[in-house]
């Protein structure tokens, strides 16, 4: 893995970034800190044996539909049966005029 420099003029364009205002005291307070939650923590992850296949999913997937199986509709008198009076037209559902 490449190493990585952190140091106070990383600290501060992260910060900058992250519109962040930081101290000169809080710099030097973050400095060791950041430096050992990245290049530490990431640093296990080289002692991982990762050589099998990547899985992404910690858990099996399986496929959880249905059978897609074609069932007939509403007449068109059932579909307007509930529609105002003042809503329909020529069979039709009357709806805004879009500009």
């Amino acid at each position: 893995m490449a190493e990585m420099e952190v140091d106070r003029e990383l600290i501060k364009k992260v910060a900058t970034t992250a519109r962040l205002k930081l101290t000169d005291a809080e710099l030097d307070k973050f400095v060791p800190q950041i430096k050992e939650v990245i290049l530490d923590s990431f640093n296990k992850l080289d002692e991982v044996d990762a050589k099998e296949d990547a899985s992404f999913q910690p858990l099996p997937m399986n496929n959880k539909f249905r059978e897609d199986e074609p069932k007939t509709g509403l007449s068109q008198e059932d579909a307007m049966k509930n529609v105002k009076a003042t809503l329909r037209e020529n069979g039709y559902l009357k709806g805004p005029k879009a500009l």
